[in-house]
């Protein structure tokens, strides 16, 4: 064998290896070279991302702005709230002193039950499936969110081990359902910020959806270079862009009159059970909304919601005899009407169509003037065929605003319905059938009559402030249009309102409105309605009960229109009763009155939180108020109250007081509405039995009788007598 041959052959194999090796790393090389000294690898700019990868980025959420009423109450702000949640992972308490974890179920589950007033065994059960499903933490649904700071201090005061809590912002209206159609509600919404999803609070009704750009804010941000350990990196720029948080709205709302309002309108929905009532009440010459109401209605904190239409402005319906106002006005501004033309009231044929009079009798033959005062809807056909054609008709309700939005700051605003083209429509169109108006438009229509033939604009938004600075940002002006009817004519509408409201014959329409002693005038209607595939109903609750009323007659300084729609009782009398009621409320408080009336100047007060405080010097407080003080009980401490504090009450209005004494006498409830009865048999903790509508006129317990354990208290009530 050749020894020298194959020694040769044996090292050739580490020579090799030796140059592709060397071959490898100079690639190596090269590839390192690239990363190091190309601005651009990939695609990508390589300073940019490494600048990215230390970059941190922080939203700073901007405060949610508030909704207040005229004078400044709150009606919706933010508030902090808490989700409880209930850490489980055993790995939490590594290292530590004391446990981090839920350690005992059901002492926890037992504590946390008691607190939060929930089912023990579903906070056990969430407990017990988080530990065996080996999760890190849990929450418990809607038993632990919504948690205010108090509940949450009673729950940290247990100092239960693996209990802690997630902060976050929530809306909440102080007020419940007062106005909860205008306010509308807010809330969470998960959104997307900076590649993070974040909860949001986001209007979804009413002023809260219509501003909510304004009302948000925007979110400011801070950015700045980390270390590998999360530190900020000294020297390195910082750029701190503060949030703008959103600004408030104040309302035209005053809550002293949309308390009356609510008042009345739970005293209707109580009542008489329509399907639905609504209660509007507007100053005569801003065009501000005063107080709005609606049953049904919803508590925004809850949102029970029963319809998203806004009662005020998307509702529209076909309104009735309060538009023969208009047609008349048309009438009147042709120069040619004369109010003693006569005609036969009961019938009127129309082609194949008979239009008949509420009192299908008719009253014989009556004048014109007499036909809007009785509602005769064939006076409407006569006056119609008498004065005007029509194109003047259409016209002239569209110059008045009807089938176009008034721009009232609410969204989802309805223009109504105003066609009409044959004979018979045109006729009915006169008298509110067969076209649809809106609540809004109506309030409008009426400040014509207010404001000597000029309409205002309706107006919810009084101004918006930058809570930060206070500088007003925008602020309401009244805005009015070019005078749209003659002074003249204004003058007789209000005459023929008037003998509406105050007539003495049979036939006055709106006699039920009548208050001695105050200058009424207005307009009642009663329309029917309407089914898609039914037509008409029949039937003597198938109606919307409507009304127009201005106060005082000579200088208007209150619009109130109301409607309620298929009452079960009380047809008649109780929107009537609650438009008198509220006439009245809102006279004593902002002190109307015309100047031939001779009266003291009223009185009203604001309540105060009285629980906790000397009965008899609570009574001896209120004693100058002229109020209706009901105590109820012996004790010398009062324990609860209604109204409740913050509401404003004029003279006579009844105050209930409950003490701490154990003998409680009944008081003389003659007059109370259902409401109030109500009330008061919470009040003394016994069953109520009732029978009729209105108000009491016999009940079981005599005045000055003990109330014992095992009592029922029966009241009889009789419509329209209180």
């Amino acid at each position: 064998m050749d020894i020298k041959k194959k020694k040769k052959k044996t090292w050739n194999l580490p020579k090799k290896a030796f140059y592709i090796f060397s071959f490898l790393l100079f690639l190596l090389y090269i590839k390192l070279s690239y990363l190091s000294l190309s601005p651009v690898v990939y695609g990508k700019n390589v300073a940019t991302f490494a600048s990215k990868r230390n970059t941190v980025r922080k939203v700073i959420p901007a405060s949610r702005g508030n909704i207040f009423d005229v004078s400044g109450d709150p009606l919706a702000m933010n508030v902090t709230s808490y989700t409880l949640i209930a850490y489980l992972d055993e790995s939490r308490s590594k290292d530590s002193k004391v446990p981090k974890h839920v350690v005992d179920v059901e002492d926890t589950a037992t504590k946390l039950a008691e607190v939060l007033e929930a089912d023990k065994e579903k906070i056990k059960s969430t407990l017990e499936n988080g530990i065996k499903n080996k999760k890190y933490q849990v929450e418990f649904g809607s038993i632990g969110k919504g948690i205010t700071e108090l509940k949450k201090d009673e729950i940290l005061f247990l100092n239960l081990p693996g209990i802690s809590f997630i902060e976050s912002a929530k809306r909440y209206y102080p007020n419940g359902n007062f106005a909860s159609y205008i306010v509308g509600y807010a809330k969470g919404k998960e959104v997307e910020k900076e590649n993070k999803k974040e909860t949001e609070i986001v209007g979804e009704m009413g002023i809260e959806v219509a501003y909510n750009d304004i009302l948000k804010g925007e979110d400011g941000y801070l950015e700045y270079q980390q270390d590998r350990y999360g530190y900020k990196i000294a020297g390195t720029n910082e750029i701190n862009d503060a949030a703008k948080d959103g600004y408030d709205i104040y309302l035209t709302l005053d809550s002293n009159v949309q308390r009356f309002v609510e008042t009345e309108i739970e005293t209707i929905a109580a009542t008489y059970e329509p399907n639905f009532s609504i209660l509007t009440v507007m100053d005569a010459k801003t065009g501000d909304i005063l107080g709005a109401s609606s049953s049904p209605s919803f508590d925004p904190n809850v949102r029970d919601v029963t319809s998203y239409e806004n009662p005020f402005v998307t509702t529209s319906y076909e309104p009735g005899s309060t538009m023969k106002i208009y047609t008349y006005l048309c009438a009147l501004e042709t120069g040619n009407y004369d109010g003693g033309n006569s005609f036969d009231s009961g019938h009127v044929k129309i082609g194949d169509d008979t239009i008949s009079d509420w009192n299908e009798r008719g009253w014989g033959r009556i004048t014109l003037d007499k036909g809007f005062e009785y509602s005769s809807n064939v006076g409407v056909v006569h006056l119609i065929r008498e004065y005007l054609s029509k194109e003047q008709l259409k016209e002239c309700l569209r110059k008045f605003g009807f089938g176009s939005k008034t721009g009232i700051e609410l969204s989802h605003e309805s223009s109504g319905k105003m066609q009409f083209n044959y004979e018979v429509e045109v006729m009915t169109a006169g008298f509110g059938q067969g076209i649809r108006t809106t609540v809004i438009q109506q309030l409008k229509g009426a400040t014509i009559i207010a404001n000597d033939g000029y309409a205002l604009k309706p107006h919810i938004v009084s101004k918006i402030v930058d809570p930060n600075t206070g500088e007003i940002i925008e602020e309401r002006k009244v805005e009015k249009s070019e005078q749209l009817v003659k002074k003249s004519s204004i003058e007789k509408i209000k005459e023929l309102m008037y003998n509406t409201i105050n007539g003495t014959d049979s036939g006055t329409a709106g006699k039920r409105y009548s208050i001695e002693g105050f200058d009424l005038i207005g307009k009642t209607g009663t329309a029917q309605i309407y089914e898609s595939g039914k037509g008409y109903l029949k039937g003597e609750n198938n109606y919307i009960f409507s009304s127009l009323i201005l106060y005082p007659k000579e200088n208007p300084e209150i619009i109130i229109y109301g409607a309620m729609k298929q009452p079960k009782k009380g047809q008649y009398t109780g929107l009537a009763d609650a438009v008198k009621n509220l006439v009245k409320n809102i006279a004593k408080y902002k002190n109307i009155y015309e100047e031939k009336q001779e009266v003291e100047e009223t009185k009203y007060v604001t309540l105060t939180p009285y629980i906790g405080l000397s009965t008899s010097n609570v009574r001896r407080d209120l004693e100058n108020y002229k109020l209706n003080l009901i105590p109820l009980g012996d004790g010398d401490q009062i324990i609860d109250q209604y109204p409740k504090e913050g509401i404003t009450l004029v003279e006579k209005d009844r105050l209930f007081l409950l003490t701490n004494g154990k003998n409680i006498e009944m008081p003389s409830i003659k007059g109370f509405s259902k409401a109030e009865v109500k009330i008061l048999a919470q009040f003394l903790s016994i069953p109520l039995e009732e029978e009729g509508n209105g108000y009491v006129k016999e009940v079981n317990i005599l005045e000055g009788t003990k109330i014992e354990e095992g009592m029922t208290l029966k009241v009889l009530y009789e419509e329209g007598k209180e």
